[in-house]
C-alpha cells in the first residue's frame, strides 16, 4: 500500500506541480480542481488515513495546510476555504495515502455543500452524544 502515486510524487517519479515542500510534507495541485489553485498537502512519511497517522504528521500537515489556506487567500483573492479529506472508500478516498484538500472557495462557484438530514428524534441524537462521548472516555 506504500507505493501509491502520492509516493511516486514525492520521489518525483511522476510529475506533479508542486506548490510547497518542507522536510515532512510535500503540497501540490489537485488534478481535477474544484476550483484554481485546489491543492493537496500529504505527508511525505506514509499514512493510509485519518485512522493510522501518528500525531506529529497530522500536525505537520495541519501547519501546511493553514499556509496553503492563508497563500490561496491572499494571491487568488479567495472568499473562503474548504478543507476536507476522505477516510476509506464509503467516504470517497481514491488514493489511499493520508491527504487533505485545500480549496479556495468564491461566492457562487457552483460548488455544492453537502445537504445535512435530521435525526429522526431527539432521543437519537442524544443516544448518538452519550456512544460518543463513552468511546472518548
Amino acid at each position: 500500500m506504500e507505493d501509491t502515486v502520492f509516493m511516486k510524487i514525492i520521489r518525483r517519479e511522476i510529475p506533479a506541480d508542486i506548490v510547497y515542500e518542507d522536510e515532512h510534507t510535500l503540497a501540490f495541485l489537485d488534478m481535477k480542481p474544484i476550483n484554481p489553485g485546489h491543492t493537496l498537502v500529504i505527508p511525505k512519511k506514509f499514512a493510509r488515513n485519518i485512522f493510522d497517522v501518528d500525531d506529529e504528521t497530522l500536525a505537520a500537515v495541519t501547519r501546511t495546510v493553514r499556509k496553503i489556506a492563508l497563500a490561496l487567500q491572499e494571491i487568488l483573492g479567495a472568499e473562503g476555504v474548504n478543507i476536507s479529506m476522505n477516510n476509506e472508500s464509503a467516504a470517497g478516498q481514491l488514493v489511499f495515502h493520508f491527504h487533505v484538500h485545500v480549496i479556495p472557495r468564491f461566492a457562487n462557484d457552483g460548488y455544492e455543500h453537502w445537504c445535512g438530514k435530521a435525526y429522526p428524534s431527539d432521543t437519537a441524537a442524544k443516544e448518538v452524544a452519550e456512544k460518543i462521548r463513552q468511546a472518548l472516555a
